[in-house]
């Protein structure tokens, strides 16, 4: 809306002596403008297409008995009455954009954003406007490709986070000659970069083409924005090498190319963009070095490197990066010795991760200078020695990762870490081999969240200190060798919902206090800790990088894990009191008895594994009603009887229930019904009251089994709508 013209006054010192004056004055001009005021109506046209677009929109206040230029988010130019503005963001709008906005053709501001708007746009929409310069439909669902023809006017356009698809092609874009925004990221866009992008549209300043399905190389022909500041291609199928011209866009401020398939070297010719802040390209095929001087680069606050190919040292010229306040170069192939580089002079440094490396050394001293540091990940390395008590001088770090290196001295080191007061994530995996997991002594941890001790051998038994870490919600103590029970007292554990004991040498029974587990018993107490973040992904599955990694605690499946153990004992019927639980893993142990039908009280479970048992009995038939079991496996055990069926139960083979010769029936090959032979016929009786039985089952098998296909298909529609653990990923040993 243009701003009211000032209304002249005389001088300070004229109110000062003509006080009556002043007041006349005002008078004459309220009377002059009063008729234009009660005079001003919006303009029909424009009334008439607003009143229309709010018919098909609901949820918009307006009233044709009050001025259209006082509706919500509606602006009228002061001049002509015209609606110049229309901005309804986030009013919760449905349904498709009405053809009746294109009347408004004297509209220079148009935002829909962060509503449920659907379908195609209009035809030809934009094809009666003049004035356009702001078009923002965001965070919509809205299909269908990009408009043919756009306004000449155009300076912002915003068509982010929809369903628009097909390609983009140029003429789409040859008359934005004045475009300063373009923004058509997360949605499914195909085919190349428009090469002419840049010579149609000099002005540039943002260009975001993330999270589409872009493929081929990335044209030359970015050198002609010479005003682009952000260049954002992130998360397509592009391929080649970064063009060699962007080194004249000398304006540029992020550069961001993640999650594609670049190749070659990253060139020299990035240390030219001297203004850049953000260089992100990790989840590449990057080779190659680091460029040497890439300390040109100042101003650099972001550096993001990981999961390429990278290899050799860390260049020396990156200590001039000192406003560096994230660096991630982890999961690529440097190295070198840490402590060589100097990183005092990163007073600005948060999070640091060079895991997933060949870093060799002791943990490099001048780390510990980067007092603003709130995350280290070195996992993954060649690194050695002890922890240094140097590392409490960092007052704010909450996430640490050494996982999977040579560190020695488990006492000393738990010493050190739980006076760190800041402290909510310490994973220190596959290290301290064969030493004894401390018993006592150890107080502290006060903000533990989760604790990864895996693959480290320890001995010992489960040390009664951990019950006073009270915001505890995740450990792995898996691949050790600890002994002794279960303790009960885990269970006072207010917030543990996810518990890896596997591995180990753990005997005695199934501790009835575990079922209850107040994070595992109730969704509510779990829902509680949605908000958890971690300041660096976990990643859980180290071979797969790019792919498995948690930054949300939340989003780990609440899980108990006790397989391979010496556990004996029969299975308690209380488990089926642990709710919210989504893996259950009791495999490889001593567990006898039956299956307990109360498993079926499991309705989130997605991976029951109770193989290689000594279970007997049959299987329960009420498994059939864990509508989300991906993964299930009794082998190995002594049941009997016929395999249950229906629902996920007809979806696994014949590997989830072998060895049991007492089962039958699908997937297996042995049939449940006896056969006779001369040496034993049964009496006319006995035959009578089996024939008698099968007339009875054979319709109820047969209703089952109609049943079991319908409820099945029930399940696959219930699948495709929520979050499945797909079968194989479930096990996790080691956190980094």
């Amino acid at each position: 809306m243009l701003p009211p013209k000032p209304l002249l006054f005389p001088s300070s010192s004229t109110t000062q002596h003509y006080p009556g004056f002043v007041g006349f004055l005002i008078l004459i001009i309220l009377i002059l403008l009063f008729p234009t005021l009660t005079d001003a109506e919006c303009h029909p046209d424009d009334q008439d297409s607003l009143l229309a677009f709010a018919t098909n929109l609901p949820n918009l206040n307006w009233s044709a008995a009050i001025d259209c230029c006082s509706w919500d988010g509606i602006s009228c130019d002061d001049k002509r009455d015209r609606v110049i503005g229309l901005s309804i963001p986030e009013r919760g709008l449905r349904g498709a954009i009405p053809s009746s906005l294109q009347n408004l053709s004297s509209l220079s501001f148009l935002n829909l954003s962060y509503n449920f708007l659907s379908g195609p746009l209009p035809d030809g929409l934009f094809s009666s406007f003049n004035n356009l310069q702001t078009v923002d439909l965001s965070y919509n669902r809205l299909s269908g490709g990009l408009p043919d023809t756009l306004p000449s006017t155009l300076r912002l356009l915003n068509f982010s986070s929809n369903q628009f698809n097909g390609t983009i092609q140029p003429a789409s874009l040859q008359s934005l000659q004045s475009l300063i925004t373009l923004n058509i990221s997360n949605n499914s866009f195909t085919g190349s970069i428009p090469p002419s992008i840049c010579s149609t549209s000099p002005a540039l300043v943002i260009l975001d083409f993330s999270l589409n399905d872009f493929s081929g190389d990335i044209p030359q022909g970015f050198g002609a924005c010479s005003k682009l500041e952000v260049f954002s291609l992130g998360f397509n199928s592009l391929t080649g090498k970064i063009p060699t011209d962007i080194n004249g866009v000398l304006s540029l401020r992020q550069l961001l190319l993640p999650g594609n398939f670049l190749m070659g070297e990253i060139s020299e010719i990035i240390s030219n963009l001297t203004n850049l802040k953000s260089l992100v390209m990790f989840g590449n095929m990057f080779s190659g070095s680091i460029p040497r001087n890439i300390g040109k680069l100042s101003l650099l606050e972001k550096l993001e490197l990981h999961i390429n190919r990278l290899n050799g040292t860390l260049p020396l010229s990156l200590m001039n990066c000192t406003k560096l306040k994230l660096l991630n170069l982890g999961v690529n192939s440097l190295g070198g010795k840490l402590s060589d580089f100097d990183f005092s002079n990163f007073s600005h440094l948060t999070i640091v991760d060079l895991g997933g490396n060949n870093f060799m050394g002791v943990l490099p001293k001048t780390l510990f200078f980067c007092r603003s540091l709130t995350a280290i990940r070195l996992s993954a390395n060649k690194l050695e020695g002890e922890i240094s008590p140097d590392i409490l001088e960092l007052p704010t770090l909450s996430f640490l990762s050494l996982s999977s290196n040579s560190f020695t001295n488990i006492i000393q080191a738990f010493s050190i870490l739980s006076s760190h007061k800041k402290l909510t994530t310490l994973l220190l995996s596959k290290n301290f081999f064969n030493e004894i997991l401390p018993s006592a002594g150890i107080s502290g941890f006060q903000n533990i969240k989760i604790m990864g001790l895996g693959g480290c051998k320890l001995s010992g038994q489960i040390p009664i200190w951990l019950m006073s870490l009270t915001k505890l919600e995740a450990i792995d103590l898996s691949q050790n060798n600890i002994n002794g029970i279960i303790p009960g007292w885990l269970h006072t554990l207010p917030n543990l919902f996810y518990l890896d004991l596997s591995n180990n040498f753990l005997s005695g029974g199934f501790p009835i206090e575990l079922t209850r587990l107040p994070a595992l018993t109730s969704r509510q107490v779990l829902y509680q800790e949605e908000s958890s973040h971690t300041e660096l992904p976990i990643f859980v599955s180290p071979q797969n990088a790019s792919y498995m990694q948690y930054n949300q605690l939340a989003i780990l499946p609440p899980s108990l894990y006790l397989a391979s153990n010496n556990l004996n004992g029969d299975i308690p019927v209380e488990i089926g009191n642990m709710q919210s639980i989504h893996v259950l893993d009791l495999s490889k142990n001593n567990f006898s008895g039956t299956i307990p039908s109360s498993i079926t009280n499991l309705t989130n479970l997605e991976k029951l594994d109770l193989s290689h048992n000594l279970l007997s009995g049959e299987i329960p038939s009420s498994l059939k009603n864990l509508h989300f079991l991906s993964s299930f496996n009794v082998a190995d055990n002594n049941l009997r009887g016929s395999i249950p069926t229906g629902a996920q139960l007809d979806t696994f083979s014949n590997e989830s229930y072998d060895g049991n010769p007492g089962l039958c029936g699908p997937p297996l090959q042995k049939s449940c019904i006896k056969r006779t032979d001369h040496s034993s016929s049964p009496s006319p009786s006995g035959h009578k009251k089996g024939s008698d039985m099968i007339m009875i089952l054979g319709p109820i098998l047969g209703f089952c089994f109609g049943i079991g296909i319908i409820l099945t298909f029930q399940t696959y529609s219930i699948l495709s709508k929520r979050r499945i653990l797909p079968r194989g990923v479930h096990r996790y040993f080691i956190w980094t």
